[in-house]
C-alpha cells in the first residue's frame, strides 16, 4: 500500500491545488527539508523531511525553536508527496487543512549518524525507532536536531529539540518573528473570509 493513500483520501483535487503527487523519482545526493507556516483553524507549522521518495511529516504547534531549553511538541501526520515541498497558497473552505501555507524555511539536511547503510533506510529506521537525529541546513534553522518520540502517550507524538551548537540561541524563540507581516495579514483575512462563507451557507 502506498504511504501517500491517506493524504490522496483526505483531499479533493478538484477544490484543492495542493500537488497529488507520488514519489520522488531520482534519488539525489541531497534530501531537502520544509517547514510550511499553516493558518488553519489552528495556526501551526509543518515540518517535512525527505525520506524515501515522500515527506514525512510532523504538525508543530509552536513553530520550530532554536533554544535548545525548548522541547516543541510534534504530532507526526500522514506522508506527504515530495512535491508538497513548493506547495504555497490557500485550501480552500471545506477541505482537509483549509486555510494559508506559507513555505517558512526550506533546505537540506543530513543524519547525524549513518552506519553504512542507505541514508533512506537509516532515516526510516531512525523514525521507526522514534529517535532521529539531524542536522538542517536552512535559512532560519540551522544545526542539530532530534525528533523523538514520546513514550506512554499518543501513538504520533514527538518532540522536536533543537540540540546545543553554534547556532543555538538563549531566551525566548518564537517562529511568528521570523514570519513577513504580509503572511501573518494574509492568514487571518483568509479564516475570516472562511468563516463568513461558513455563515451563509444553508444548514441542513
Amino acid at each position: 500500500m502506498s504511504s501517500l493513500r491517506t493524504y490522496d483520501e483526505k483531499r479533493d483535487f478538484k477544490q484543492t491545488a495542493e500537488p497529488k503527487g507520488g514519489k520522488k523519482k531520482s534519488a539525489g545526493k541531497q534530501h531537502i527539508f520544509v517547514i510550511q507556516r499553516h493558518h488553519a483553524s489552528r495556526l501551526h507549522y509543518d515540518f517535512r523531511l525527505e525520506v524515501d521518495g515522500v515527506l514525512k511529516s510532523w504538525a508543530v504547534p509552536k513553530g520550530p525553536s532554536m533554544n535548545p531549553s525548548d522541547k516543541r511538541l510534534a504530532m507526526q501526520v500522514e506522508d506527504h508527496p515530495y512535491d508538497y515541498k513548493d506547495f504555497e497558497g490557500v485550501i480552500p473552505e471545506g477541505n482537509y487543512g483549509a486555510g494559508s501555507v506559507y513555505v517558512w524555511d526550506k533546505g537540506s539536511y543530513e543524519l547525524l549518524h549513518q552506519d553504512g547503510s542507505s541514508f533512506d533506510k537509516e532515516a526510516g529506521k531512525e523514525i521507526k525507532e522514534g529517535n532521529l537525529k539531524i542536522r538542517l541546513k536552512g535559512r532560519k534553522v540551522k544545526g542539530e536536531f532530534a525528533l523523538v518520540k514520546m513514550k506512554n502517550t499518543d501513538d504520533n507524538a514527538w518532540l522536536l529539540l533543537k540540540h546545543k551548537d553554534d547556532y543555538a540561541v538563549k531566551g525566548a524563540y518564537n517562529s511568528e518573528d521570523f514570519t513577513p507581516q504580509r503572511v501573518k495579514d494574509k492568514g487571518v483575512k483568509e479564516k475570516e473570509k472562511m468563516k463568513a462563507e461558513s455563515k451563509k451557507k444553508p444548514h441542513r
